[in-house]
């Protein structure tokens, strides 16, 4: 079984059920909306066809910070032509920026492929010369690198998005441009007592910068590598994006690869030599998923998309190591986690059973990319869609708390399901008589034929 989640942006080529389908068969784990485009309506409505298809969470984007171009129509550029961007302007941007651009400043659209430079700034208008021709067309990404803007988190826009994740019960939101700690926490504020995750996406400077508070407050972090490698200077993203999912995997918490990793299939049906080693140095890296954008959303082969990605992940997923450094005592279900793995490698496991009730014992095991699969046990329905996107685990939701012996009733449900077999020796790990936070605080294994005889006894 594959390891390595995938994540697919669904869009207008992937939106029909029997495409969701045919993805989730060829891999899909989870999908996520991008709100840059559409209408509130358009999403409610993804949502609803992604809960008929499959069991997957559903990741919202919240556009946050983030600048992008609005423009009546769309406009053919040649290099050295002037255009004007500012309010009641054909082109104008969906953020009051204009007092914080400078003449001098550069302005990119569309991850860098037009780039232009401000020569004139009126007030709420700025004149800019294109230096590279292409075309501008409406809710185009906009990068003004190395500058920091005064504005706020969330916009109206995204005060509604919040509460459609809330209206439908999303598992992961996506706060687009975190620039720090504080962007979390606002959004945090927005959705108060709405127990989703909130992954920040890092694709600028600032949040580079800051990524250390980011980390504490997130729940989990994509590395956006398209404004990123804009926002910096592309040959720093490689180690960056590297920097970023150790520290994630050392925390223990969800990190996703994404942007422009297939992107050729976006076009054709199979992807450049270069983009299959990208998706597998990801991998080696110790990213839990992998997204896919344009390829899944507008691309002409979404599906193919899926099942490349798939082939790539089960080739690679043999020669990831663990790059987890011991920092001393955390809790006690970090230092459970820390024994698996020697456990694993010193004696016959077939599989690591893990009940918990938030997910975090087996995302603690996830980081040390045992060649074991984990199967994780969860009375908690959101913990069990959040767990879909964790590495090399598996989650299975039913109550185990109602069993007089939690390992037992356990053993004997994942043996009804096929999940695990008479001849398997599996490792549990579960909190016995203790409902603190992070408290597992017991390791048994056994040989799965041996146990059920020896309650018949």
């Amino acid at each position: 079984m594959k390891k390595t989640k995938i994540l697919c942006t669904i869009g207008p080529s992937s939106l029909s059920p029997n495409t969701l389908k045919k993805m989730y068969r060829a891999g899909m784990n989870g999908a996520r909306i991008n709100t840059a485009y559409g209408t509130l309506d358009q999403y409610r409505a993804i949502i609803n066809s992604l809960r008929e298809v499959a069991d997957i969470p559903v990741m919202i984007d919240i556009k946050g910070p983030e600048i992008r171009l609005k423009a009546s129509r769309r406009i053919a550029i040649n290099k050295g032509d002037v255009l004007e961007v500012g309010k009641n302007k054909e082109l104008c941007f969906n953020r009051n920026i204009y007092g914080d651009v400078d003449v001098g400043d550069c302005i990119l659209v569309d991850n860098g492929r037009l780039r232009a430079q401000v020569v004139e700034k009126k007030k709420d208008i700025l004149k800019l010369v294109a230096a590279t021709g292409g075309e501008i067309d409406d809710g185009k990404g906009v990068n003004i690198p190395f500058k920091r803007l005064s504005i706020p988190t969330l916009l109206s826009k995204d005060v509604e998005i919040a509460s459609l994740a809330k209206e439908c019960d999303v598992e992961f939101i996506g706060l687009s441009f975190t620039r720090n700690a504080q962007d979390i926490n606002n959004l945090r504020k927005e959705i108060r007592g709405f127990e989703c995750s909130v992954i920040a996406k890092i694709e600028n400077s600032e949040g580079v910068e800051k990524f250390d508070e980011i980390l504490d407050v997130a729940d989990g972090i994509m590395v956006a590598r398209g404004d990123l490698g804009v926002e910096i200077e592309p040959e720093k993203v490689p180690l960056v994006q590297k920097s970023i999912i150790k520290r994630c995997n050392q925390k223990g918490k969800t990190v996703i690869t994404a942007t422009e990793m297939l992107e050729s299939m976006t076009y054709q049906p199979i992807p450049t030599r270069a983009e299959v080693s990208d998706v597998a140095n990801a991998i080696l890296d110790g990213t839990e998923a992998t997204m896919l954008s344009g390829e899944t959303a507008v691309g002409k082969y979404p599906v193919e998309s899926v099942l490349m990605m798939s082939r790539i992940a089960k080739e690679i997923e043999i020669a990831v190591e663990s790059h987890i450094e011991d920092e001393g005592f955390v809790n006690i279900s970090d230092t459970i986690s820390k024994a698996v793995p020697r456990i694993c490698k010193e004696m016959p496991v077939d599989k690591v059973v893990t009940l918990t009730r938030s997910g975090y014992t087996a995302r603690m095991i996830s980081r040390f990319k045992i060649l074991q699969p984990i199967i994780a046990v969860t009375p908690d329905k959101r913990v069990k869609k959040q767990l879909e996107l964790a590495f090399g685990v598996y989650p299975v939701q039913f109550d185990y708390l109602r069993e007089a012996d939690h390992i037992l009733g356990t053993a004997k449900r994942l043996h009804s399901m096929g999940l695990i077999h008479e001849q398997d020796t599996v490792l549990f790990t579960a909190a016995f008589r203790t409902f603190k936070e992070h408290s597992s605080n017991l390791i048994e294994i056994h040989n799965i034929r041996e146990l059920t005889q020896l309650t018949k006894t």
